[in-house]
Parts: structure tokens; C-alpha cells; sequence
């Protein structure tokens, strides 16, 4: 099945990028194109694409209220190492992901093709700084790990081990091989944390997991 895309970006030099890209991958389509956030907006309630690739910052509305405004794709979010103070927000807003531009054309495909898998993915590097704002920095962003702000009603003892280790960033695969489990039991307790929660994806369970004080800078993974 073909992933359909929209393109948010105020640099037409980046959006011909991503176009050239995906015109020569057969299962994703480019169905429209952006210049602003409020653009993106209504050219996602016209074309109903699978994911927005959206920038952070556009005139007229940026990336995160666009993104909030969104419901009926998924969002994989582009920025550049020194923008990534508005991450948590972006995922607070909804956000499936959160991609650096300078990485490697083929991860900014494969990245599509997670989220529209309905899983979630954030850059390395991004989500090392996201870490250390949201859980050590200053700000409303930081939450005391002592006094989690969030309950954890209905979550057994074994799921919070999962939670744990998937706000770590690892992986199904990963976290069966380290509570030595099958795959598909690994799979399992995340998709009820998923529901119990009420967490949309893979990347607000990790915020869940800082949030409720499982997992702390000195502990998080690179990955989700």
C-alpha cells in the first residue's frame, strides 16, 4: 500500500529535496505541498494523507499548532539540532516523530514508513537533548522524578518494567531479549500500555515514562 504525504516546509529548496527523494520510491506519494502551517492544515483536511512531514518553524503557524490542529494523519516532525527545544512540545501536540535534516536520505524514508506504520521514531541526538529538558532542565518541562505527575492506575508490575524500558528507547526485540520474553509478548504489553494510558503512540509512552519518574537522564536509551 502507498503512504500518501503532505510536505510542510517555508524553504521550497527543502521541499524539492524531500520530493525528488520519494519520487523514486514506489510505496510513497507526495499528494500535496505546504508553505505554512495553516496551510498544512487545510491541505490535510482536503487530501487526508497518511503523514504530514512538517517543519517546526514556518510563518503565519508553526509546526506545533499545526500539528495540534491535526487528527487524521500522523505527524513526522523535521528540525535542525538547534530547534529542538520545541521537541517536547511538538510530541506534546501530538507529534508520531521527530527527524533531523541533516540525516541520511534513506532514514528520512525509512522514518516515514515507521510512522505510517503507526509507530513512532525520534533522531538519536534529538532525543539525548529531549532527555535532559524534560527530565534534568529547568523549566515547566521538568518533572522532579519523586513526585511522578501521572497515575499509573490499572498497570502491573510487568508492564511498568516495559514502560521503563521503552521510555530507555528500546526496541520489542530489545526489551524481549532483556525481560526474556517472546517478541510477540513484548508486543503485547506495549499495546496495553498503549490503551491503559490512553498514549497515542510509542513516543508519548516515553514521556509517560519520565513523567511517572521510571526513567531518569542517567538511565534513558537513543533511541525509541
Amino acid at each position: 500500500m502507498t503512504v500518501r504525504i503532505v510536505l510542510a516546509d517555508d524553504q521550497p529548496l527543502i521541499r524539492a529535496g524531500l520530493r525528488v527523494l520519494v519520487a523514486d520510491t514506489p510505496d510513497l506519494e507526495i499528494v500535496g505541498e505546504a508553505g505554512t502551517g495553516a496551510e498544512a492544515v487545510r491541505l490535510v483536511e482536503d487530501v487526508r494523507p497518511d503523514v504530514v512531514v512538517m517543519d517546526v518553524r514556518m510563518p503565519d503557524m508553526d509546526g506545533i499548532e499545526a500539528t495540534r490542529r491535526i487528527t487524521t494523519a500522523r505527524v513526522l516532525m523535521l528540525t535542525t539540532f538547534d530547534d529542538d527545544e520545541y521537541v517536547y512540545g511538538s510530541l506534546r501536540a501530538g507529534a508520531s516523530g521527530f527527524l533531523v535534516k541533516d540525516m541520511a536520505l534513506e532514514e528520512i524514508l525509512s522514518a516515514i514508513r515507521v510512522v505510517a506504520g503507526g509507530d513512532a521514531l525520534i533522531a538519536p541526538s534529538v532525543t539525548k537533548r529531549l532527555i535532559e529538558e524534560f527530565a534534568a532542565g529547568p523549566g515547566p518541562r521538568a518533572r522532579p522524578a519523586a513526585t511522578p505527575s501521572r497515575p499509573a492506575g490499572g498497570v502491573t508490575e510487568r508492564e511498568r518494567e516495559v514502560l521503563t524500558l521503552v521510555g530507555r528507547g528500546m526496541s520489542n526485540q530489545e526489551i524481549a531479549g532483556e525481560l526474556f520474553i517472546s517478541v510477540a509478548t513484548a508486543k503485547a504489553h506495549v499495546a496495553r500500555l498503549l490503551a491503559k494510558l490512553d498514549a497515542r503512540d510509542r513516543v508519548q509512552l516515553v514521556i509517560i515514562a519520565y513523567e511517572m519518574g521510571l526513567v531518569t537522564p542517567s538511565t534513558g536509551g537513543s533511541t525509541t
